[in-house]
């Protein structure tokens, strides 16, 4: 199984937490598409004897595109690559696009599934409009539940997006948040902890005193609301930060933390094949520049064994799947396995770690907490 991501890197405005590599401006929009094309026709050739079974247009936001152009980059997909016969083929899309986006005889539900998605991830983040503001999102609370409510007359396989420990968010709030997802009888949900990441709006505010800093504390809260709410509701909580209905979970992200291979197409957009890791350039005009010479604007790490475990340390630790201590002997040696065995002791007996069925997994409590564990894990090269 392997997977294509494609990154678009257009954004309406910027929200303030995020540091993904996008831009407000389209100007170039016509010749980024041509370039992704390029680079989709380049690279054909490190898929040569895979399969696809994964499409997934992330950003940026990839709903700014019009049917016309997903359809573009769709086709050169199917002719560079072989298609399984029923990929899944996920769209990100913001709330106020899905809704703005009718025309007289159509919608663009109907646009979206004429072209091939079958899958779509909307990005709501919250239903109250202070966390909304907060965050500087282009949607409001009333245009996330529309949007929501004429998604699911058309997709049956739909995705939210929500962030918890926003500054000012209260438990009850969040707990509404979560509600008001299910009402609308999603089955997959996305939710992540709001980070400051450096160089971002959001850190400046904070800095400044703006905006408060993120309390720690209530995001752990949060994020075990969010677990037995979800839990309770039959999700399963498949990673650390997705949940589940049973044939619901994300073929995409399952094949992430599973370690699959995967190409990122696009500026900033990564690549793995588990012997290496790729990353794009992340500049629009350079990627186009380089495109339109038939040269690839990619950097590429030959990951090391221990690079490679520890990768698989990180992943398997975030997942229902754990860390098969079989495939750690197998796959890297008696030594590793007895070093990983020895280092999570002291983990396992704070109740954070336990192994069944010869699988290292994070226990409820250690959820949480499991990339910092699966970081203590690490061995250096």
């Amino acid at each position: 199984m392997a997977g294509i991501y494609i990154h678009i890197p257009f954004c309406k405005q910027a929200c303030h937490y995020c540091d993904f590599h996008f831009s407000t401006s389209l100007k170039k929009k016509g010749e980024l598409l041509q370039a992704l094309a390029t680079e989709l026709q380049l690279r054909k050739d490190e898929f040569k004897n895979k399969q696809v079974e994964t499409i997934y247009f992330g950003g940026g936001t990839p709903s700014l595109l019009n049917k016309e152009e997903l359809k573009g980059l769709l086709n050169a997909v199917y002719k560079n690559y072989q298609v399984s016969n029923n990929p899944e083929i996920t769209l990100e899309a913001n709330p106020d696009d899905l809704i703005s986006a009718k025309e007289a005889s159509t919608t663009v539900f109907q646009d979206y599934k004429n072209i091939g998605i079958n899958r779509l991830s909307i990005g709501v983040q919250s239903f109250f409009e202070n966390d909304l503001k907060l965050m500087n999102r282009a949607h409001n609370s009333q245009e996330a539940k529309i949007a929501l409510h004429e998604a699911t007359q058309y997709f049956d396989n739909i995705s939210v997006d929500l962030i918890y420990g926003i500054p000012g968010s209260t438990n009850t709030q969040w707990q509404e948040n979560i509600e008001t997802v299910l009402a609308f009888k999603i089955p997959h949900i996305s939710s992540y902890a709001l980070t400051v990441e450096p160089k971002t709006a959001l850190a400046s505010f904070i800095k400044k005193g703006i905006i408060d800093h993120v309390d720690d504390a209530l995001a752990e809260q949060q994020f075990h609301i969010l677990v037995n709410t979800l839990t309770k509701q039959n999700f399963v909580h498949y990673e650390l930060s997705n949940f589940g209905k049973p044939d619901y979970f994300s073929r995409n992200n399952s094949a992430y933390w599973q370690g699959k291979s995967y190409l990122g197409i696009g500026p900033s957009a990564h690549s793995y094949n588990g012997n290496e890791r790729g990353w794009n350039v992340r500049n629009n005009s350079k990627y186009i520049h380089a495109l339109a010479n038939n040269t690839l604007p990619i950097e590429i790490e030959k990951l090391s064994q221990t690079d490679q475990y520890n990768e698989y340390i990180m992943t398997g630790l975030r997942t229902i799947w754990g860390v098969s201590l079989e495939k750690i002997e197998r796959e890297f040696g008696f030594h590793f396995k007895e070093l990983l065995l020895k280092e999570s002791e002291k983990h396992i007996n704070n109740d954070l770690l336990f192994i069944h069925e010869n699988t290292l997994r994070v226990t409820k409590k250690g959820l949480f907490l499991s990339d910092g564990i699966a970081s203590d894990l690490f061995l250096l090269n």
